[in-house]
């Protein structure tokens, strides 16, 4: 059949070329075909089962995360506490004594009101180390001083969390209360520091 083309207006007739028949595929053909699909099949299947045991290698030789650290693993328990009724000089004598700097101060029922850290008690220091400690700052009582917005944390709550509100908030101390509001510990930033010294290397992931 031939092939008509216009070009600019005139039409132009070719002839078809004469297609020679293909020849028809043989047995073997469809034999190599079929080998070959079934080495690409093989070698995808043996690519696939190398894979599957390198990722179950390397799931058995990776290290399994270590739970995370909570507030329980590090806090000072039992912890000193004074009621509000105290005076600074009660507080200084006690801090002086147990070599802390923070002290939980809880009203008369044992509900905690307040913290009262050696920091607040800087400025009556020297009334507070004199001889005689009868000055007027001595028997001031703690509200008077105390930072009654006390942040509080749980036993389970996880020591990232908890050093990144110490941070955040510029405190050095968080006292630990149980599910019922009982102070059952307190944690410092010395505890933390304390455990990085000893309990190296000390993995605070999740």
């Amino acid at each position: 059949m031939p092939i008509i083309r216009a070009v600019d207006g005139i039409v132009e007739m070719h002839p078809t070329l004469p297609v020679s028949p293909r020849s028809p595929a043989t047995q073997a053909d469809a034999d190599r075909r079929d080998r070959s699909k079934e080495q690409q099949r093989q070698t995808a299947d043996h690519a696939a089962r190398l894979a599957q045991q390198a990722y179950q290698q390397q799931v058995q030789q990776a290290p399994a995360l270590s739970p995370a650290l909570l507030a329980q693993d590090l806090m000072t328990s039992p912890v000193s506490w004074l009621p509000s009724d105290s005076t600074l000089l009660e507080a200084w004598t006690v801090m002086k004594h147990q070599g802390i700097r923070h002290l939980p101060v809880t009203s008369v029922d044992g509900t905690l009101v307040g913290m009262i850290s050696s920091q607040d008690l800087l400025p009556y220091a020297h009334e507070l180390e004199s001889v005689n400690q009868s000055g007027p700052f001595a028997e001031h009582k703690l509200p008077h001083v105390m930072n009654s917005r006390v942040l509080s944390a749980t036993p389970t709550t996880e020591i990232r969390e908890i050093a990144h509100i110490m941070l955040e908030e510029h405190v050095g101390g968080i006292p630990i209360l149980d599910s019922s509001h009982h102070l059952i510990g307190i944690l410092t930033i010395s505890d933390i520091l304390r455990a990085i010294v000893h309990r190296s290397p000390l993995d605070l992931r999740t």
